[in-house]
């Protein structure tokens, strides 16, 4: 039932991102707030619809562990752009090391 969401880990994110994908936080403000990648651009879930027009063709998606993401994953690739989940989200991306800026 339903096909696979295309998923990453931080390092292929990351890599992504070099290769020009926009990194969208899903998160609530805030989360967004207690901390955030950056250069990320912030779009909570529950604007996202109304939003899509600020996101680019390609993104990486990322929340706090993965699920919302994953949500805004499948909306965004049915939208017509090619969407990557960050698996894990903000807490893997952390946990691996990678720069997070708070507040």
């Amino acid at each position: 039932m339903g096909e696979e969401l295309p998923t990453t880990d931080p390092n292929g994110a990351e890599a992504l991102v070099a290769e020009g994908y926009q990194l969208l936080d899903v998160r609530t403000q805030a989360e967004w707030d207690e901390a955030h990648v950056e250069g990320a651009t912030h779009i909570p879930l529950d604007q996202l619809t109304e939003r899509v027009g600020e996101v680019g063709p390609q993104v990486v998606a990322m929340c706090r562990s993965g699920g919302r993401s994953a949500q805004a994953t499948a909306f965004l690739n049915h939208s017509g752009k090619e969407a990557v989940n960050l698996d894990g989200g903000i807490l893997e991306w952390a946990a691996q090391g990678k720069p997070v800026v708070s507040g």
